[in-house]
């Protein structure tokens, strides 16, 4: 983990980018207090797809019946 001022951070920002995208993380600092955090960018896994779980989960039809009373107050129902 790197500490940079802001002026340093701008004379640097492409090292520092570099730095963060090889994993590292740099702090970006205002006199000595930090401000802002450079960490690498996790891009998304890609667009969910529907039906995934589609005949692997199955629930039955006690799932849909009211709980007991002792159970309810464990929720706090």
């Amino acid at each position: 983990m790197g500490r940079y001022t802001i002026l340093k951070a701008k004379t640097q920002f492409s090292a520092l980018v570099h730095k963060a995208q090889a994993g590292g993380e740099v702090i970006i600092l205002r006199g000595d207090e930090p401000v802002a955090r450079l960490v690498p960018y996790d891009a998304p896994a890609g667009p969910r797809q529907f039906g995934v779980l589609k005949g692997l989960v199955r629930v039955d039809d006690a799932f849909f019946e009211p709980l007991a009373g002792d159970e309810l107050d464990a929720w706090g129902q």
